[in-house]
């Protein structure tokens, strides 16, 4: 099996030096803007084809990061963006929005593009609709064991390329399913805005300290494992990142897959949280994981990053050259730099008859390994000297010199990829009017929530697939209402369950099923069910909506991200509503933040996190797969819904309530009554940043 390469984070341009110097066979970063590093220095205005030219000369891939969602108005900058992304010659693009990655099949056909680990990619089946949408690599969800990525890459194989995390800060949430920062504060984690509140101190059941803040990833000490699951790259996390730690975690890196040493203390003091995890590689998702930016990870980071700042001054030699000198009398001297791809020649002076000692091998070698200074070392040397005859050293010096020069410039040259603007505006979609009320779904956890006072005003009764099958007489009761919901995590040895799942369902009458990810959507598929579209997939534009339609999504139930002006304002390539009610899903967790010291033991499936102003967050467990952080105060627009007008349908979204509030919010809906508690318009009516 080939080694991966290394990838380093790069958010300026001290940090792309640190990393190539340091030994990364590849690079990401962002460019001017759409990605998920908004606050890094990143590369606009001309920097981007700087870099690219600089990391090109070294021999180190380029890859830009265009991963947050975009709405239609930013369509406009964003082709202007692709465009310089094109014309900088980079390497792959790194993608979240599916309507940016159409723009980008679209616009740029010889730009390969990878699937952000921000599209929640966990499994098999999403690895295939990754492939479907034109994706040629993968950078998994953090939160799948060794097994679980190695299972995708047996079912793969050489179809896609597959990319992990190895070193950096753990996302508390899976990666793209996080609204937590915008909800509370609109600066948006899909939109690159992520504030970090997760971060600050929350308090678990048993009064444990930040309980949503992981330690730090670092599997150096698993590298052949992680090597043996078929993954093409390894991924460091820290665009945020000083360019010291950089260096430090590419170095550290490099050293452990070439199966060198490695100082794990050093990286461990440039920066932790209370020391590292490799949990999910491993599968032990215990409170071990947890751990906080305490007094003494800073101080221990103050004594080490000063040594670290000298460690990437100097050029590191990394591109193997051949060279071939010639010394013929009565000809100018002539040496031929060779790196494998391209060839430089220089002519030096004509060779004199020598008086004392004439030119030979071992002088041209000391004269030529001197690269010193620049990306290249010496691997081979041929001489071809003719008896007797000299030229000074100083004459074999310039012509390494200036042939290594040459050499540079023509590795550094940008090749960019063609280009094609789209015609018209793609963000601008004409908007059929439809002057018709949304009609009602509504989606409950629990089989016992429901009632004749849910159902009957619904269109659509929505629960969670496990739960619909263990009461398979609902089926019968509701009819064309039933719909199936998929989990949201489905990791590999799952899926097959799923499906049977799934099939069973469908034989038993069960037509619908309700998907929020990419997987998902192929999986119900599979199993010959309609499927309608879930907040999870994040569609923010309608670009986006019409690649879900070619998934074989029906209709879409838009992310809460969404302004109502906005999402009205999408065009009509499928049919669309939202959540009008609910505890809305703030995060979705593999590492659950509410298990005691013995794990799971005697959970009941819910708890309360607490934050620090003692505002209380529950936390619902879906079958010991996942558990979900929902919003301290439910979103209700029951007394409101003259602006949801023009959408096809709203959702009513019922987690842990009991049958009789259920009841109640359902009759307040019908009669348009307030519901006079604190409750929460979301970001319906706000400004996402």
């Amino acid at each position: 099996m080939e080694k991966p390469l290394l990838l380093a984070p790069a958010g300026g341009r001290e940090q792309l030096i640190a990393a190539v110097r340091a030994g990364a066979d590849a690079v990401y970063l962002g460019a001017g803007g759409f990605n998920a590093r908004a606050g890094a220095e990143n590369f606009g205005e001309g920097a981007l084809r700087e870099a690219v030219a600089y990391c090109h000369g070294r021999g180190v891939a380029v890859h830009v990061t265009l991963n947050t969602l975009i709405t239609d108005r930013e369509t406009g900058d964003l082709l202007r963006q692709l465009r310089e992304i094109a014309e900088s010659g980079a390497d792959a693009l790194i993608v979240q929005d599916l309507g940016v990655a159409a723009l980008a099949r679209q616009c740029c056909l010889t730009l390969p593009l990878h699937a952000s680990t921000q599209l929640s990619i966990h499994n098999t089946t999403g690895a295939r609709a990754m492939k479907d949408l034109g994706f040629s690599c993968i950078v998994l969800a953090r939160e799948l064991t060794g097994e679980e990525i190695a299972a995708i890459h047996r079912e793969m194989g050489k179809e896609i390329q597959l990319e992990t995390f190895v070193h950096g800060a753990l996302c508390m949430s899976l990666s793209g399913q996080c609204y937590l920062s915008a909800m509370l504060g609109e600066r948006s984690g899909n939109r690159g805005r992520c504030a970090q509140p997760c971060r600050l101190d929350f308090h678990s059941p048993q009064g444990r300290q930040y309980a949503l803040s992981l330690k730090d990833l670092s599997l150096l000490e698993r590298m052949d494992e992680l090597a043996g699951t078929g993954v093409s790259y390894l991924k460091i996390e820290g665009r945020m990142k000083r360019p010291e730690y950089v260096y430090a975690a590419t170095a550290a890196c490099r050293a452990a897959l070439d199966g060198e040493e490695y100082d794990l203390e050093t990286l461990r003091a440039v920066f932790s949280r209370s020391g590292f995890t490799d949990g999910y590689l491993t599968g032990r998702r215990s409170l071990e994981m947890f751990g906080w930016r305490r007094k003494e990870d800073v101080t221990a980071a103050a004594g080490v990053l000063r040594g670290l700042e000298v460690s990437y001054q100097k050029e590191s030699p990394r591109v193997p050259v051949e060279m071939a000198v010639t010394l013929r009398e009565g000809e100018a001297a002539r040496l031929v730099i060779r790196d494998g791809e391209r060839e430089t020649s220089l002519a030096g002076p004509v060779p004199e008859r020598a008086i004392n000692r004439p030119t030979d091998e071992e002088l041209c070698r000391r004269a030529m390994e001197k690269t010193g200074g620049t990306p290249f070392f010496l691997q081979k040397l041929d001489c071809g000297i003719g008896p007797g005859l000299m030229v000074p050293v100083s004459a074999l010096n310039r012509m390494r010199k200036e042939g290594l020069e040459k050499l540079l410039a023509l590795r550094e040259e940008v090749l960019p990829h063609p280009f094609t603007m789209p015609e018209g505006e793609p963000g601008v979609h004409p908007k059929l009017l439809n002057l018709k009320y949304p009609e009602l779904r509504i989606r409950v956890e629990r089989a016992d929530q429901l009632s004749q006072e849910l159902t009957e005003p619904a269109a659509l009764v929505i629960l969670p697939m496990e739960e619909l099958d263990a009461h398979r007489e609902l089926i019968s009761r509701l009819g064309e209402k039933a719909c199936a919901e998929l989990p949201v995590f489905l990791p590999p040895g799952q899926e097959e369950k799923a499906l049977e799942t799934l099939e069973a369902l469908r034989d038993a009458g069960v037509t619908k099923a309700l998907c929020g990810g990419p997987g998902q959507v192929l999986l119900a598929r599979r199993a010959g069910l309609r499927v309608y579209g879930d907040y999870g997939l994040n569609v923010l534009n309608s670009i986006a909506l019409k690649e879900c339609g070619g998934l074989g999504v029906e209709d879409m139930t838009l992310s809460f991200e969404n302004n109502l002006r906005q999402g009205l304002a999408l065009g009509d390539y499928l049919p669309f509503g939202i959540i009008g009610y609910g505890y809305l899903p703030l995060m979705t967790f593999r590492a659950c933040p509410i298990q005691g010291d013995k794990g799971c033991g005697g959970c009941r499936g819910e708890g309360i996190l607490t934050d620090r102003l003692g505002k209380e967050f529950p936390v619902l467990c879906h079958r010991r797969r996942y558990s979900q952080l929902l919003n301290t105060v439910p979103l209700y627009l029951g007394d409101k819904q003259d602006v949801l007008i023009g959408f096809s349908h709203v959702t009513l979204r019922f987690t842990t309530e009991s049958r009789g509030r259920c009841e109640r919010v359902v009759q307040l809906w019908r009669e348009g009554a307030p519901l006079r508690e604190e409750r929460t318009n979301g970001l319906y009516f706000r400004e996402l940043k």
